[in-house]
């Protein structure tokens, strides 16, 4: 067995901070078509799945059709709002420092498994300067959308690694679900847009508060001493 290792990262709430892009793209589609904004909260709840999912999931009384002109018209908004200077996807605090150090690592392979689509995933990494950190980018142009673990399927086949060496990072309980579905290790991050205890409900072993934990995290899991180490950065015993 090759003892190269794969971490997947979710996107959106977890690398970076797309927060105030999406509730202002799915603003502007649903006004183009005279549906009623929603709350905040709501929209943000949907972050992790296929944008024709989290549509469907915002808008369950409305048939294909609407959700069909509400996508392409949220697609139009979030292209036209990254010419904004004032709406920008910042990387959250440490997110380069941490992937600059497994990047630069021989037995570390990195990914991304995320609802965005490849446009918009490669958008944002050029964006950060990141896209040759990522050897396999999986998006939900080619597969169903998360909880699924499809994405982690591929992700693995495309490493050459097994589930044992494979640890996905994500905000939301879609994306622990996917892990955990796919036979990996799936931590959960607190500062994304699900809280630590529906993540741990949804059967996160870990959920981490810093990107500054992230790789100390990794090498205690990788030694078979992740529980003391989580207990260390988090203070969490569950």
């Amino acid at each position: 067995m090759s003892d190269l290792k794969l971490v997947v990262f979710d996107c959106d709430g977890t690398l970076v901070d797309s927060q105030h892009m999406i509730v202002a793209a799915m603003n502007r589609a649903f006004s183009a078509h005279s549906l009623s904004l929603l709350p905040r909260e709501k929209v943000l709840s949907i972050v992790g799945l296929s944008l024709e999912e989290a549509i469907s999931k915002l808008l369950p009384q409305e048939d294909g059709a609407t959700v069909s002109l509400v996508k392409e018209s949220y697609r139009q908004a979030f292209f036209h709002l990254r010419e904004d200077p004032s709406l920008h996807e910042p990387l959250f605090p440490g997110a380069r420092e941490a992937l600059d150090q497994l990047a630069a690592r021989d037995d570390v392979l990195l990914g991304v498994a995320t609802g965005k689509s490849q446009r918009g995933l490669r958008n944002i990494l050029e964006l950060h300067d990141l896209r040759g950190h990522f050897m396999t980018l999986q998006t939900a142009d080619e597969h169903p959308s998360k909880p699924h673990p499809s994405m982690m399927q591929q992700a693995m086949r495309d490493a050459g690694v097994t589930a044992s060496q494979t640890v996905i990072f994500g905000d939301t309980s879609y994306d622990i679900v996917m892990g955990r579905d796919a036979g990996v290790h799936a931590v959960g991050v607190s500062w994304g847009y699900h809280d630590r205890d529906e993540l741990m409900a949804y059967g996160a072993p870990h959920v981490l508060d810093h990107f500054d934990d992230l790789v100390p995290y990794l090498d205690a899991h990788w030694t078979g001493s992740a529980a003391d180490c989580a207990t260390e950065i988090t203070g969490n015993t569950r």
